[in-house]
């Protein structure tokens, strides 16, 4: 079976500069907002431009000498923005070795706090006696946690106030014997 070829048609080129349709622009965007029309903008002249004035103080009654106000000026100087850090349960942790620790804990850190406290005195070698109080006025929203540490006298059979007796290169404790 033979094929017939078929005669390629040659393709018609159009005109590029062919005029298109005028077409208006599409907007892009959101519409008017509805706020806008039943709230009209104010009047630019009726904002507030700024902070008040500062009200005129009365000038100071004693004369204040340069060398007081040098002085005054290398004792303390005075932050303009003090912050203070947010407590963080893991910078507490690394102070539990300590024989005496006092901090403030928000209500929401004191269980992880006390956790920690009794996990660190598992090992048997730091004892800490534990007080607890809230802080005044704040509605129990924050509590003052102090750690003391201890040390069990076997005499007395009681827990009594750590002493450090220092630290000693030997293996045997601070005194040097075995005993």
């Amino acid at each position: 079976m033979v094929r017939k070829r078929r005669p390629t048609r040659k393709a018609v080129r159009r005109p590029q500069d062919r005029a298109k349709p005028a077409t208006p622009p599409r907007f892009v965007g959101r519409d008017a907002s509805p706020v806008l029309a039943k709230y009209p903008p104010k009047d630019p002249a009726l904002s507030v431009r700024g902070p008040p004035a500062p009200a005129p103080s009365a000038p100071p009654k004693a004369a204040v000498t340069a060398a007081a106000l040098l002085s005054a000026a290398a004792a303390a100087p005075i932050p303009l923005i003090a912050l203070e850090r947010p407590f963080d349960v893991d910078d507490f942790a690394s102070l539990l070795g300590e024989t005496s620790i006092r901090v403030t804990v928000p209500r929401e850190d004191l269980a992880e706090v006390l956790r920690r406290v009794t996990d660190f005195m598992g090992f048997g070698i730091y004892v800490y006696a534990i007080s607890l109080r809230p802080t005044p006025g704040d509605l129990l929203k924050s509590f003052v946690v102090e750690l003391q540490r201890v040390d069990y006298d076997p005499d007395k059979g009681a827990w009594v106030p750590f002493i450090d007796k220092g630290t000693s290169n030997s293996p045997f404790g601070p005194s040097g014997t075995r005993t």
